[in-house]
């Protein structure tokens, strides 16, 4: 038996005749979301540098040129991310937690494997949401592995759905990803230095062209403009932690 109306109720009263003011039929295109494009991933001399562009799209619309794509989890893990961000980042949070939280309480660091697996999972709970086509994101992931001696990083990428691939050189995604991904497999087969030979120096200045190249073909791409104050992040990853690239260092690689 339902309950009588409250007097007043001007909501429960249009309900009784089915009108519903903020409710709308389903629409026949999945909403304009807020992107993050472009992020990217390669081995270099000393370890692996990961990258990404700072510019956020919604459509044909500028969001931001301030995103920072490229994340640490913990000590010895990044995460890039293209996609929504909204996802991505509570993505993100969720790993950093789950990391600390195993970090803590076992008195030892998760094994690689298994923090790849974790992201993995993560993106198979969001699968609801990719279907849809809201809330899509297809990250790349970069980890120490401890299991093998000496300690390297490692780099991988994912499809929406969550199944994860062992990179050998390189790795991109993002709507700036296929020109980035066709650089880096024409420098690392015919180049001179392959990116996999380069100095961490060399590394930076390469992945600020690839993200200006990027650019110039792709508009979600923000690439880089040190006239204008427009930065990447970029961040080294090696056997003995993360650093991040500075912007002063940045300007130094491009101008050298």
């Amino acid at each position: 038996m339902s309950s009588p109306p409250i007097a007043g109720d001007f909501v429960s009263l249009l309900g009784r005749h089915e009108l519903h003011p903020l409710r709308a039929g389903p629409p026949g295109t999945a909403p304009v979301e807020t992107q993050a494009t472009t992020v990217f991933a390669f081995r270099f001399a000393d370890g692996v540098l990961m990258a990404g562009d700072r510019r956020a799209t919604a459509g044909n619309l500028i969001v931001t040129d301030q995103v920072e794509k490229v994340m640490e989890l913990d000590e010895t893990s990044l995460l890039a991310i293209a996609g929504v961000p909204a996802t991505a980042f509570e993505m993100a949070r969720v790993l950093q937690t789950s990391f600390e939280y195993y970090r803590r309480s076992q008195l030892q660091v998760l094994s690689l494997p298994a923090r790849v697996r974790a992201l993995a999972r993560l993106l198979r709970e969001n699968l609801p949401m990719t279907l849809q086509g809201v809330g899509v994101v297809v990250p790349l992931f970069a980890g120490v592995d401890h299991a093998v001696s000496p300690a390297e990083p490692r780099i991988y990428f994912y499809d929406p759905l969550g199944a994860q691939f062992l990179a050998v050189h390189h790795a991109a995604s993002g709507s700036g990803s296929g020109t980035i991904r066709s650089i880096l497999a024409f420098q690392e087969r015919h180049g001179s230095p392959r990116p996999s030979a380069m100095t961490a120096d060399q590394a930076v200045a390469f992945a600020l062209r690839l993200l200006m190249t990027a650019a110039e073909f792709d508009s979600a791409t923000g690439g880089v403009n040190p006239a204008a104050g427009h930065f990447a992040t970029l961040k080294f990853l090696r056997a003995g932690g993360v650093e991040t690239v500075s912007e002063a260092r940045q300007a130094a690689a491009l101008a050298g």
